[in-house]
């Protein structure tokens, strides 16, 4: 275990982005806390978290994939990437940092997605242990303990101090940078904050709900249910929730005539939308009930069916927080428990 000064944080911040990019939460006008680069006078957001997840870095809501140079006959094709430069995530919450091992099933698998395996390979995720949960977070039902986060480096902070935990070899590299400003010790002090932390988890409003009910065949089961048509009656598929969650992976590709050529481009798509997956003979999914349906099975039932029963959920609480009419996981699950029995 190491630890620094939080009078030697901006220093800390300094030697890292001296080498490299550094996005830490900063708080906006409204007080809302996003990611940022880090720049001099930035100060790190107390917030739990962040409006969007730490998603963008590796999967952005927009992105050019090729370019096409049209000259009579002939179609000169460009591949637009360039090399990332090595980047550092400062300050993601455990649920976020599971997040991307979510995504990785999905753009690390055959056929690879190189412009995620890009993204993820020049990055360094720097974690931050939970103290004060809110009563919308429920990551514990998903496996997830705040209070020892995944990432390539873990943290902890308290009134006085930073504490950091060496997780993997690309965590190495962001500790050799700040070789100068660390010191050894804190275990004592972050043993104490994690067991005080794992009290309040306990004490919150979702601390008893469970996905057990889900595995195994209920597939059939929950998709039959009468009470989808209920529970999306007053869903407006206007999407927030998929585009606030950390774990959605829907995309759309388009072709966007700049005059002096074509750019073919990806951004974020939401199987809430009428037009999701839309192809030549129509759409399958005609109806709101449908659409509904498939968000919520495919985190519940058909991403765990396939990835040895990891849901494709997280926890963070940022669709509990963000839904106009109040719908959710935790809600649509609760509703839906006595069917998978």
């Amino acid at each position: 275990m190491l630890k620094l000064s939080l009078a030697k944080l901006d220093d800390l911040f300094a030697a890292i982005s001296a080498d490299r990019a550094l996005y830490l939460p900063v708080d906006d006008a409204s007080g809302q806390a996003k990611y940022q680069k880090w720049t001099e006078g930035a100060k790190l957001s107390q917030a739990l978290n962040t409006v969007r997840s730490a998603k963008d870095f590796f999967f952005p809501q927009t992105e050019n994939l090729v370019d096409f140079k049209v000259k009579g006959k002939e179609i000169e094709i460009i591949d637009p990437r360039t090399e990332h430069d090595d980047f550092v995530i400062f300050g993601v919450r455990a649920c976020d940092a599971r997040s991307f091992s979510i995504l990785d099933k999905v753009f690390l698998a055959d056929p690879v997605d190189t412009y995620y395996q890009s993204r993820r390979e020049h990055g360094i995720v720097v974690s931050m242990a939970c103290t004060r949960p809110e009563e919308t977070c429920f990551c514990t039902s998903f496996g997830i303990d705040p209070t020892r986060p995944e990432g390539d480096v873990s943290c902890w902070m308290d009134e006085e101090n930073l504490y950091l935990s060496v997780l993997t070899e690309k965590g190495q590299q962001f500790v050799d940078l700040a070789a100068g400003l660390l010191e050894e010790g804190g275990d004592e002090a972050v043993a104490s904050q994690q067991e005080a932390t794992s009290a309040l988890m306990k004490k919150l409003p979702l601390a008893s709900f469970s996905t057990q009910s889900y595995g195994g065949d209920v597939l059939l089961k929950v998709f039959d249910s009468p009470k989808w048509a209920e529970l999306s009656e007053s869903c407006l598929g206007c999407g927030t929730c998929t585009f606030v969650c950390p774990t959605c992976q829907c995309y759309d590709i388009r072709d966007f005539n700049t005059g002096n050529g074509i750019t073919r481009f990806r951004c974020w798509d939401s199987c809430m939308y009428s037009d999701f997956t839309k192809m030549a003979h129509g759409n399958p999914r005609l109806t709101q009930l449908e659409r509904f349906r498939q968000r919520f099975m495919h985190k519940l039932v058909y991403f765990p069916a396939n990835n040895d029963g990891e849901y494709g959920c997280v926890g963070c609480g940022r669709c509990l927080a963000k839904c106009p009419i109040s719908m959710n996981i935790v809600k649509v699950a609760k509703t839906l428990e006595g069917d998978t029995k």
